[in-house]
């Protein structure tokens, strides 16, 4: 597993371009209806319970589609800059710092949480911790929602944004997923993976994973 000056690593990334993602990313959902379609789907399965986090924010693009649907939602992000670009781009919507690893909510607490690439720097032993931390804080019957990016390899990124960065980015096998999930007690409900869309992402392929922690 990575050290916590990995992890560090990782929140340093998205300090320094804390604005520049927001401006990037915050109205990305308008141009992939699969997300959209996915996010409602979501919302569905919530219904009203509450409550539901969003875990890797970002500036707040997912929680904000997910509250419009009427889902009564939370943000969490490792990197406090990137979530003052989440307060100010979502006035309503509460925000708070935390890391996916390790996770500061009590036991079958939440009902719901969505995940949407924050796995993308993780070694496939972190997303097990991941994983794990998820279904400790589920509820009974609680939804999970995780999207990667379908692959074998690690790319490292040297510019990103119009920024000199230091950073991997990891593609998963969908088999490498289903099973850390199953290791960890969730029972997959559905898979829904995708091409890129031309011009709008880093052109990989995609998947969005719904997982139940079943009673």
């Amino acid at each position: 597993m990575k050290t916590g000056k990995d992890i560090q690593k990782i929140e340093d990334l998205y300090n320094s371009i804390a604005a520049e993602y927001s401006e990037q990313f915050y109205g990305e959902h308008e141009n992939k209806p699969e997300d959209q379609s996915v996010l409602r789907r979501f919302a569905a399965a919530i219904g009203g319970k509450k409550p539901v986090w969003d875990i890797g924010c970002g500036p707040g693009q997912t929680a904000a589609y997910l509250k419009n649907l009427g889902v009564d939602i939370s943000g969490m992000d490792l990197s406090e800059i990137v979530l003052e670009q989440a307060r100010a781009n979502n006035p309503g919507i509460h925000f708070r710092k935390g890391n996916m690893l390790k996770l500061s909510f009590k036991n079958d607490s939440i009902a719901g949480i969505v995940a949407f690439y924050t796995i993308v720097h993780f070694s496939e032993k972190q997303v097990d911790v991941a994983f794990r931390e998820v279904f400790r804080v589920l509820e009974p019957g609680g939804i999970f929602l995780c999207t990667y990016h379908i692959g074998e390899e690690k790319v490292h990124v040297q510019t990103f944004l119009g920024k000199t960065v230091d950073i991997d980015l990891i593609l998963f096998k969908t088999d490498l997923i289903f099973c850390c999930l199953r290791r960890n007690g969730f029972k997959i409900l559905d898979v829904i993976t995708r091409e890129p869309y031309p011009e709008v992402e880093y052109e990989t392929q995609r998947a969005y994973v719904f997982a139940i922690k079943m009673t």
